[in-house]
């Protein structure tokens, strides 16, 4: 197989023709063929094949080729070709949801779509669309696409060749039609990555029988009874209780005990930092049924670790992983994120401070804050090769919220299968931002087969 970097145009001719330039068609072993297959995402037709004298890499794709196979723009892209079939692409789709304007398609995720198919243009089809926008009866997607302009237009193409989910709802991932449109893709095997949201539970399921995630994992419990929380308490002294399908630090207690000074919640509740005091464990749990009830079933209780400080209050790391245009792991972004005073969690929202990694472990450990660095990168990658060996679906992008001790060890609290794009707002970590995007385009020519003749 090879993988050429070419530039498309569109001739009037009204029958399936395409012209190669004399070089593509030698570098693709064209020379001399009458007929050629052409293929983009699931649509295929035989074409008469010519050759045109110019230099580079330029073809040439008549209207009536064009409407066959729904080739959707002109300009750069790259072509395989697979025994006797060239294939143009990767035609790349982007799933999310969102708003019914014309400007702003996808709500909120319209600038990180426009981002990331503004960075694939000229390298592949990248579109974004919605799960209304499919036709599984004719096989095609009514696509959103940017023109060389940035606005957003609209073309019919066929299934892609590769999806990308970031559609934003827990809720509507667990609904039948979301989980009947992953099963169709995967029946047509067309890969599909980042299935759907982990919830906290999910995870530690995944992981609690793998001894290399195992020595990094906190001790957590799924709906703990009041035995085992009073337990963990006085064996740890604080700990952490989230709900299973929480994000953004939304329903997380900090819960404290002192032998002699009794319990303490922390959380927050209106915008406000909370503290409360009881004097005996019983208190605490009516506490806690009066405002959850039965949703307490859905709350995991996780070992407490003292983490790094800096000012008394403690740091964890965004950890945004990606899968390479290898099948490799490797972390894209780090982002430190610091605690507000009194909050329960480093979320930003919650008052919490962003900082570069190096910063954070400078500020704690000195010289020592490179080495610390290393091992932290090294035990996310294979904190992601565990998540992945252990989870049934294809994955491609993970985000890992690690700590640090005082003695420099490593945790996983939480593993998030789309995870927010936040920490690239830090001026310092805009260049990790593009590097993602980068990733993600590499990671879908892998999975989609665009790959030189030298990969694996």
């Amino acid at each position: 197989m090879s993988l050429t970097s070419c530039t498309v145009h569109f001739t009037r001719q009204p029958e399936r023709i395409v012209w190669f330039s004399g070089p593509l068609a030698r570098s693709l072993g064209l020379s001399g063929r009458k007929q050629v297959r052409i293929k983009v995402g699931g649509e295929r037709a035989l074409a008469r094949l010519r050759t045109v004298r110019r230099s580079g890499n330029h073809v040439y794709v008549s209207a009536g080729l064009r409407r066959s196979v729904r080739i959707p723009q002109s300009g750069e892209v790259y072509l395989t070709r697979e025994d006797e079939e060239v294939r143009f692409g990767p035609l790349v789709g982007v799933l999310t949801d969102g708003g019914r304007s014309s400007r702003e398609p996808f709500g909120s995720r319209t600038p990180f779509i426009r981002q990331l198919l503004q960075y694939g243009r000229g390298k592949a089809y990248m579109f974004a669309f919605r799960p209304r926008d499919i036709n599984w009866q004719q096989e095609t997607v009514h696509a959103w696409f940017l023109d060389g302009r940035g606005n957003w237009v609209r073309r019919v193409v066929p299934l892609p060749d590769v999806v990308y989910n970031r559609l934003p709802s827990r809720r509507a991932e667990t609904g039948t039609a979301i989980v009947t449109l992953r099963e169709r893709f995967v029946d047509r095997r067309i890969p599909f990555f980042n299935w759907s949201f982990f919830n906290k539970s999910d995870v530690y399921r995944l992981l609690d029988r793998d001894p290399e995630a195992l020595r990094h994992l906190p001790e957590s419990v799924t709906g703990p009874s009041p035995e085992k929380l009073r337990e963990m308490l006085e064996k740890y002294h604080f700990i952490y209780f989230k709900p299973t399908g929480g994000s953004l630090g939304v329903g997380i207690y900090r819960l404290t005990y002192h032998p002699r000074r009794g319990y303490f919640v922390r959380y927050r509740r209106n915008g406000r930092n909370v503290l409360l005091r009881f004097t005996n464990f019983n208190s605490l749990w009516r506490m806690m049924r009066a405002r959850h009830g039965s949703g307490l079933s859905r709350y995991v209780a996780q070992q407490g670790i003292r983490l790094i400080e800096i000012d008394g209050c403690p740091i964890d790391f965004r950890f945004h992983m990606h899968k390479d245009g290898n099948n490799r792991w490797v972390a894209a972004g780090i982002g430190a994120k610091k605690a507000g005073r009194g909050s329960v969690t480093t979320h930003l929202k919650n008052g919490g401070t962003l900082m570069t990694p190096e910063q954070a472990l400078g500020r704690v450990f000195g010289d020592r804050a490179g080495e610390i660095l290393e091992k932290a990168k090294e035990t996310a990658v294979r904190l992601s090769e565990a998540v992945e060996r252990n989870y049934p679906y294809t994955l491609g992008e993970l985000g890992l919220d690690l700590g640090v001790d005082r003695d420099g060890e490593v945790w996983m609290f939480e593993a998030n299968a789309k995870p927010g794009r936040t920490i690239f707002k830090h001026p310092e970590l805009r260049e990790q931002g593009r590097a993602s995007l980068r990733y993600i385009l590499d990671h879908c020519l892998y999975l989609s087969k665009f790959r030189r003749r030298d990969e694996p």
